[in-house]
């Protein structure tokens, strides 16, 4: 099932989860990805997305984890997004990453908002994230839609940005 997502700019995407013969294709989506967003999405070095983690974004048996990839209309990949939750269901850490090239239309804010209303509708409490201190525009991102940012208390180059759900989303 796809659900077509408009941004503030007008710019307008699909999204649905992923699938096993989706692994190629966000391999290929990972070469279009800057060397920093890499080391913001993995929270480290990252020259190549290896096998096991694009398993792990296309495949889950694990019902608490839940992979989304976003579609322009002419059917580029040009995001992906994992929301893993914690086996009660209660907490969820969500992480989205998006092609260089697709940036600033928007596609950051209403893919955040299509996973926390996910998240929100299968009863998951609070969706967090946890961020590099650098990648600033996605913190300012997490910040304006009502996230609340904190240090992490075991590396200080590191933030935990920490969200409640309920029926009033933004966006």
């Amino acid at each position: 099932m796809k659900t077509t997502l408009t941004t503030r700019t007008g710019f307008r995407f699909e999204v649905r989860r992923a699938r096993p013969e989706d692994e190629s294709l966000v391999a290929e989506f990972f070469t279009h990805v800057t060397s920093e967003d890499l080391r913001f999405r993995f929270l480290g070095s990252v020259k190549d997305v290896s096998h096991e983690r694009l398993v792990a974004m296309t495949r889950s048996d694990d019902p608490h984890i839940h992979n989304f990839l976003a579609f322009s209309t002419d059917g580029m990949l040009i995001a992906v997004a994992t929301l893993a939750a914690d086996p009660a269901d209660r907490r969820a850490e969500v992480a989205i990453c998006i092609r260089e090239d697709r940036k600033h239309l928007g596609v950051g804010w209403e893919f955040l908002s299509y996973i926390a209303r996910y998240a929100d509708d299968h009863g998951i409490e609070t969706i967090e994230s946890i961020e590099s201190r650098e990648n600033r525009a996605a913190i300012e991102l997490e910040r304006d839609m009502g996230f609340a940012v904190a240090t992490d208390p075991d590396d200080p180059t590191l933030v935990l940005v920490r969200r409640k759900l309920s029926a009033t989303l933004p966006g």
